[in-house]
């Protein structure tokens, strides 16, 4: 078999190794590849293997040379788990690879499997990252890129919306930026996000208590307005804002520290502690405490004890913005 040298920015090169464990980049790294091989020959043999289904001599099967010099792509899933066996045939296989035939390794990137990874890379697999994104700015970026990728503009705050209401799916925010360009003209604003995707109930009463922990007080009582006009129950806002400010007080109190230390000692998922973090600028103790009374009133005022539920939410709304500013003075 003759040995080719591989490109990095070439999808048909021998060896494609696709590193992390982000399902959705995974899986368009392996399209990427089947695309580009079925363009270059529509008769592409695709064989899409799990560990299980590569045992020894699999792949040197798939591979052997064939009488019509078919084009072939074979798509290795959690090569990491692949038995001791099975590696020696891949690591025998990447040192001379067959013509016409590109190999794609998914790999998780851990210690698992390290040894398989370090020969792929050595053999100069063309690599493609697909980190797990755990960080909403991670998302943010995501989501600007793929409106980037079809050719639209978003405004940041229409990306943000979006993040704020599909949340770390990102299978979910991918479809969510298609639906929203294939059915809106022109650049898309949080208004139209809004429009959308504001009808589900806890990203757009988290929305609220968001822009009202970071001192926003006029976006936070637009988003309670918007909320309310769709439905959205009192009683989970009055929750998620006493959640917002009870997380500032819980992470203000605690220990400086790793975001996954602090997440277990608090209770909190990593990538809330990162946005807590962003939050808590200007809140003081006080602060924290005179925005917990307001919420609590408003809660009371939400289930029976005020006569206009949405006023009660207002002021809360209000109160909690000017403590996030101000400390509660």
């Amino acid at each position: 078999m003759a040995t080719r040298r591989n490109s990095t920015d070439d999808p048909l090169a021998p060896l494609t190794l696709a590193v992390g464990q982000e399902d959705l980049l995974l899986d368009r790294a392996v399209q990427q590849v089947v695309a580009a091989a079925r363009a270059s020959d529509a008769d592409t043999d695709v064989r899409d293997l799990t560990p299980d289904q590569l045992q020894p001599g699999t792949l040197a099967e798939l591979t052997s040379p064939s009488l019509f010099a078919e084009r072939k792509v074979v798509i290795v899933r959690n090569a990491h788990d692949l038995s001791a066996d099975t590696v020696k045939d891949v690591k025998a296989y990447i040192g001379a690879p067959a013509e016409e035939i590109t190999l794609v390794l998914l790999h998780a990137g851990g210690a698992k499997g390290k040894g398989l990874l370090d020969a792929a890379r050595k053999a100069g697999a063309r690599e493609v990252a697909c980190p797990k994104t755990t960080k909403p700015a991670e998302r943010l970026s995501f989501v600007r890129s793929e409106f980037r990728a079809l050719g639209r503009s978003a405004t940041p705050e229409a990306c943000q919306a979006l993040v704020d209401a599909i949340g770390s799916d990102l299978r979910e925010l991918a479809s969510a930026v298609s639906q929203l360009v294939a059915d809106v003209e022109g650049t898309i604003d949080e208004a139209v996000v809004g429009r959308y995707y504001t009808g589900r109930a806890e990203a757009s009463s988290f929305t609220v208590a968001d822009r009202a922990v970071e001192g926003r007080a006029a976006e936070a009582l637009e988003a309670l307005r918007w909320s309310l006009s769709t439905g959205v129950a009192p009683v989970l806002i009055t929750s998620a804002l006493a959640q917002g400010v009870r997380a500032i007080g819980k992470l203000s109190s605690a220990r400086g520290g790793r975001p996954a230390d602090l997440a277990r000692e608090l209770g909190m998922p990593p990538w809330k502690i990162d946005r807590v973090r962003q939050q808590m600028r200007g809140w003081t103790p006080d602060g924290v405490a005179a925005a917990l009374l307001a919420v609590a009133a408003a809660d009371a005022g939400v289930k029976g004890g005020g006569d206009d539920p949405e006023y009660a939410l207002e002021k809360a709304v209000v109160a909690v913005a000017r403590a996030a500013r101000s400390g509660g003075r």
